[in-house]
């Protein structure tokens, strides 16, 4: 292995300048580990003696994240390490450890690989996990704002992959979002790994629940309906849910639902429509093809949603005028798919506007259906209709909820008066 003296990133043996810096490598051995001031373990050996530490990475709500030289096996790894704090609760360190459990139970090239799980010198616990160069999605739309089609549609291929087994053994990873997808820059283009596999949900029979009924688990901005209200009833189409989120802010440069917050973004979830991609994305081009995508994805319902990841992506890359499946994209090389997309797209916006135009869509701006079919009123309540009650929560208050509040505030006023005056 090899080290750049000002980054003091790890290199392979055959590596001859750091790309940060552009500093000529060192051996390791003839290099040592820096100091932190503020960090004891930066530039120690953990864990037996195995790990020598060598940067600091990331740090996160749960743990910090090294970059570490494996004196065994002499390779770079990742090391995510709790915080002191985080590293007391029982439940946050049994969930780290079924982290491990699961990622070391799906090895697949599309999921980031887990080595170990280790106690540390200072009682905090270490997930050993690949080292990866490259960059979350999240940094790639805080820089772009979006994707373009061809960047989309293998990364969309890729997850699908990346997911496939997961859900086949009845696991919901329950936390997609673009902090969770990491893009390693090739030639080809990006090559995707699925982090985080803390937070899942398996539903495999004999498996051990942690979290309490009722409790919502993931990042309000990708929640689906059912998991925001932490029911029973998930399964690995909230994790459809999340990737057309992901998709949705990829292709407009929004989340499709927004608040001020967390529990005001779970009431739109519940409560509302978002706009269709094409006005939604209006700036960066965004096809109106994918608006039926992304309507039959953010279906409030499980069972009317689109069934799998993999249908998702299948449906995002024919909206795009692909030819195949997302096994034929995931790792076709990207700018072969850019060249496929514009050949094609000039034919399925003519298809999708004469087909809009045959059905007698609702021009721009009209009101929209909503998404998920609900009960019907009751006889006598003129005040109510379909789209008011989304999965048990009122989209709008009824009319008479208003002056009725007001009333009993007012009595409320004539009560406190009437104690005062005694």
């Amino acid at each position: 292995m090899k080290t750049c003296s000002a980054c003091f990133r790890l290199f392979s043996q055959d590596s001859g300048f750091c790309p940060v810096d552009g500093q000529r490598l060192i051996p390791v051995a003839q290099a040592s580990p820096p100091r932190h001031p503020d960090d004891r373990r930066v530039g120690a050996t953990l864990c037996g003696g195995r790990y020598q530490v060598w940067r600091i990475v990331a740090d996160g709500g749960m743990g910090r994240v090294y970059q570490a030289l494996d004196l065994q096996a002499g390779r770079s790894v990742a090391l995510k390490i709790l915080h002191p704090e985080v590293a007391l609760d029982e439940v946050s360190v049994e969930r780290f450890h079924r982290e491990f459990e699961v990622s070391a139970s799906l090895p697949h090239e599309h999921i980031v690989e887990v080595l170990g799980f280790e106690k540390t010198e200072d009682d905090s616990f270490a997930l050993v996990m690949e080292y990866l160069e490259g960059e979350e999605l999240r940094t790639v739309l805080k820089r772009d704002k979006v994707l373009p089609p061809e960047r989309l549609v293998r990364m969309l291929s890729q997850v699908a992959l990346g997911l496939v087994e997961a859900h086949e053994r009845k696991v919901v990873h329950r936390d997609l979002k673009p902090d969770n997808i990491f893009l390693v820059g090739t030639h080809d283009g990006d090559r995707v790994k699925i982090l985080d596999f803390g937070s899942v949900r398996d539903n495999s029979e004999g498996a051990k629940k942690l979290t309490v009924v009722g409790t919502t688990i993931g990042s309000p901005f990708y929640m689906s309906p059912e998991q925001a209200q932490g029911l029973l009833a998930l399964d690995h189409r909230a994790d459809v849910w999340s990737v057309a989120a992901i998709v949705f802010e990829c292709v407009t440069g929004r989340v499709p639902f927004h608040a001020s917050t967390g529990p005001m973004i779970l009431v739109s979830i519940m409560g509302s429509n978002p706009l269709p991609p094409s006005e939604a994305g209006k700036a960066y081009g965004a096809p109106a093809s994918l608006d039926p995508v992304m309507e039959a994805a953010f279906m409030k319902s499980p069972e009317a949603r689109l069934p799998s990841v993999g249908l998702l992506a299948d449906r995002v890359g024919q909206a795009y005028g692909l030819a195949g499946s997302h096994r034929d994209w995931a790792h076709m090389p990207q700018k072969e798919l850019a060249a496929r997309i514009r050949a094609a797209m000039p034919a399925v916006l003519a298809r999708h506007q004469h087909g809009s135009a045959s059905a007698g869509a609702a021009p721009a701006g009209a009101e929209r259906p909503p998404i998920a079919a609900v009960a019907a009123p009751s006889p006598g309540a003129t005040d109510a209709f379909a789209e008011d009650i989304v999965m048990g929560v009122p989209q709008r208050l009824p009319r008479w909820v208003v002056p009725a509040l007001a009333s009993a505030a007012v009595l409320l006023c004539a009560l406190v008066a009437l104690l005062i005056a005694r």
